[in-house]
């Protein structure tokens, strides 16, 4: 303030007199009227004025009419500490060039559609210490050049996160500040997504979060890649579980009951072989002048379009083609600032078999099991489900039907021949009845057993041996 009065006392507003309005101090281009218990803008206001401080007032309404004049040089407008309730959406209109607008510690309740719509060339926007509750998604449209946004200190319970999804309606912003409000959950995969620079001045520390393990991720990746944004306000990032009244700091969730949240890897990439993948270079720095990788076998990609399987992008990132198992490991982003530099590292795991479709064929091991359990299921069935061919008929016995010798009866032979019953006998397995104690099915290598005498060119059938294929099954009589 004595700064400003000793400039007045040297300008042509101090020795021209009337032009200042009153309880005011200009100085060349500024005009400071801040504590001068006013209750609206003082008029006629200069044409040429570059800097408006009409803060610590009692200016309670901002209506369209307040600049009369269109003030094409007005680039900075101060109205803090006025009680400010209401801003008209036309209140603008007459300052086009405003870059700093500062609306802090008032009462306003809403930002409506369009608020600022008509401040394309605006910068900086401070809004916290307000009563803010709702926020319409049309009223930061046309802020192309917005780069701080200052809400915190407000009763926002939703901001409109989806201004910064993509990068179009707001692309030059890199703070926005919603701490200390009433925010209880965060869409924490949109916010993920956000770019490094933008992360690192995105603070939301003193909002009374629902505590889970992916808003611990989010907050600890922050830590880890040391965001000013975690690392300035540790101690205020706190959240409540279900079960406790009172808050926990969101880092101290690591492995804490009931959560047991556990840290995820950062820049980390999974891809098969063949694959085309791309890893972002996800850098804190604006403005970089240059950027290169390192790839896991030293190879530096240098310049845009790469040779061979690795190219370089535009935006910086690295596409890698045709994934090979070799592709796999560390990658290195070296990204050059205009005042710092930054080394991000991103490890690609290849895993080595090739992803398919969704109609593709079963895995190899996956299907031998099954076809093993079929395999079980089937002999089972086979072997105890086949049906006692019992004679139980009254009549003359009938002798068994006399068999070929052929490699079919003798893969038949693995089901029990059945013996010709006798009328009021049980049925027996002929393999139980035709082995003796102790042989357990199996005839004796050196010995031959003597079959009854047959009648026709085929009467003698041979033994069968103990490898072939119809003793696999006769090691276990089978009796029905």
């Amino acid at each position: 303030m004595p700064l400003l009065l000793a400039l007045a006392l040297l300008s042509p507003w101090g020795s021209a007199g009337g032009s200042c309005p009153p309880r005011c101090v200009c100085a060349s281009n500024i005009l400071s009227c801040s504590q001068a218990v006013l209750s609206s803008v003082p008029a006629p206001l200069p044409r040429f004025t570059a800097v408006l401080d009409l803060s610590h007032n009692n200016v309670s309404r901002l209506r369209a009419d307040w600049a009369p004049g269109r003030l094409a040089h007005l680039h900075a407008l101060l109205l803090s500490h006025n009680g400010l309730s209401f801003v008209s959406t036309e209140a603008f209109a007459h300052v086009p060039h405003l870059r700093h607008l500062d609306l802090s510690s008032n009462r306003l309740r809403v930002l409506e559609e369009n608020l600022f719509s008509d401040l394309a060339e605006l910068e900086v926007l401070l809004l916290y210490n307000n009563e803010i509750s709702a926020v319409d998604r049309t009223a930061f449209d046309n802020l192309s050049r917005l780069r701080k946004l200052y809400l915190g200190q407000n009763r926002i319970a939703r901001f409109p996160l989806e201004l910064l999804r993509d990068g179009s309606r707001l692309p030059q912003l890199a703070l926005l500040d919603l701490s200390a409000n009433r925010l209880r959950s965060l869409p924490v995969g949109e916010l993920q997504a956000l770019p490094a620079w933008l992360r690192d001045r995105l603070y939301l520390h003193g909002n009374p979060l629902a505590c889970d393990c992916p808003l611990f991720q989010l907050v600890a990746r922050g830590r880890r890649r040391r965001l000013s944004a975690v690392m300035d306000f540790q101690e205020e990032l706190q959240c409540y579980l279900p079960t406790a009244p009172v808050s926990v700091g969101i880092l101290a969730l690591a492995g804490r009951q009931p959560l047991n949240c556990s840290e995820a890897r950062e820049a980390v990439l999974e891809a098969h072989l063949g694959d085309t993948v791309t890893l972002s270079c996800d850098t804190r720095l604006r403005g970089v002048r240059s950027r290169h990788w390192v790839t896991p076998g030293g190879e530096r990609v240098l310049e845009e379009g790469g040779n061979g399987s690795a190219a370089l992008l535009a935006n910086g990132s690295l596409q890698l083609r045709a994934l090979r198992p070799e592709d796999a490991g560390t990658y290195a982003c070296w990204v050059a600032g205009p005042l710092l530099n930054e080394t991000l590292y991103v490890e690609l795991l290849v895993h080595n078999f090739t992803l398919h479709g969704p109609h593709d064929t079963l895995n190899t091991a996956y299907t031998t099991l099954v076809g093993c359990i079929l395999s079980v299921v089937l002999v089972l069935i086979y072997l105890y489900l086949t049906p006692c061919r019992c004679c139980c008929c009254h009549g003359a016995d009938k002798p068994p039907a006399p068999r070929d010798d052929s490699i079919n009866s003798s893969v038949l032979s693995a089901t029990p021949n059945h013996a010709v019953g006798v009328p009021g006998e049980p049925c027996r397995s002929r393999s139980a009845s035709a082995t003796g104690p102790g042989q357990n099915g199996r005839f004796k290598v050196g010995g031959t057993p003597q079959l009854p005498p047959r009648h026709g060119p085929k009467a003698q059938r041979k033994v069968s041996d103990p490898d072939s294929v119809s003793s696999v099954f006769s090691d276990t009589p089978i009796v029905v």
